[in-house]
């Protein structure tokens, strides 16, 4: 068994961790750590776990583990490495972007390789340390990998995407708000969202000498989980092909599914899937990408990497099913 400790697992993606992690058959889960709910029952922070699970939140963690889930903000976990000394043995994901970007790879005697899946299997495979891609980076990466691994990314990339309220995390803020989220629709950090910047390494390292624009407008959707996006770009390739590319490039994924028909939210939310339409118009293709901004995007996404490191098969405690309606 594996033995598995949560940092911060009182907010959205700890709370997703949790849930995935009690539930997987290969994890032994021994500690989640809450500095804000030290003491409390799990269930009284994440009511549907009532029943599921009687731990409570811990203090205090523990180095006796195999790998260690970091669930904390942006800036945290960084913090957090730098002020506990932790065994060699003990591996590390985290769920920050303190770590996605080249330049902040590496801390101490750790190095953390970028978990895209998708594009870095074999790197995760050998990893000790693992950086967990943004929500918004996830989606669109995976709707652009097959044209950038061709060569084919040579004109602008125009990306429109909806993201659920969760996105933003639990602390209250006006945009989070029910009264101000239901029934609206609005935009935020207009060609300047910070996932551009894992997005355009990623890119970068299959095109060298990509120098073309990402104009991505990122909205914030009237729904609770789920990212919707539409890419779309210059592309000589017939419809034919480039639907015959994105199928072979993705043809050994085990949660990222090109579809034949177009795509919906709702299929994809609550499990750990990545679906894709390819389709042209004119000398456009579009590629429409959605995933479940908590699962793909962050703690299912995580816990497959998990897998990927230990050795376990990637969908091991992740065969999770939509809801039909």
């Amino acid at each position: 068994m594996i033995k598995v400790g949560i940092i911060g697992g009182a907010g959205y993606t700890g709370g997703e961790a949790i849930r995935l992690l009690i539930n997987h058959p290969e994890v032994e889960l021994s500690f989640v750590q809450s500095t804000s709910n030290a003491g409390n029952y799990i269930y009284k922070v994440h009511t549907d776990l009532l029943g599921d699970t009687d731990m409570k939140f811990a203090e205090q963690m523990s180095t006796d583990v195999d790998v260690l889930f970091l669930c904390v903000g942006h800036g945290d976990a960084r913090k957090f490495m730098e002020s506990h000394e932790l065994p060699e043995n003990v591996r590390v994901i985290d769920l920050s972007q303190d770590f996605r970007l080249d330049a902040g790879h590496t801390i101490g005697d750790r190095e953390f390789v970028y978990g895209l899946s998708e594009r870095n299997f074999d790197e995760i495979s050998k990893a000790k340390n693992i950086a967990n891609p943004g929500c918004f980076a996830t989606a669109l990466q995976l709707g652009m990998l097959p044209l950038a691994a061709a060569g084919l990314l040579t004109d602008d990339v125009h990306i429109s995407a909806a993201t659920g309220s969760t996105g933003a995390g639990q602390k209250l803020a006006q945009t989070s708000h029910f009264s101000w989220r239901a029934n609206n629709f609005s935009t935020y950090k207009c060609f300047d969202h910070q996932h551009l910047n894992e997005i355009g390494e990623t890119i970068r390292s299959l095109m060298p000498n990509f120098a073309s624009a990402i104009n991505f407008i990122p909205y914030r959707g009237d729904f609770a989980r789920g990212i919707f996006a539409s890419i779309y770009t210059k592309c000589d390739l017939s419809e034919e092909a480039v639907v015959a590319l994105y199928k072979e490039y993705y043809k050994d994924a085990k949660f990222t599914v090109v579809s034949d028909t177009n795509i919906a939210l709702k299929q994809v939310v609550n499990t750990n899937k990545c679906l894709l339409y390819v389709s042209k118009h004119g000398d456009n293709v579009c590629v429409m990408s959605a995933i479940d901004n908590l699962l793909k995007g962050a703690s299912g996404q995580a816990v497959q990497n998990m897998n990927i490191m230990f050795g376990l098969d990637q969908r091991c405690g992740l065969r999770l099913k939509p809801a039909a309606f």
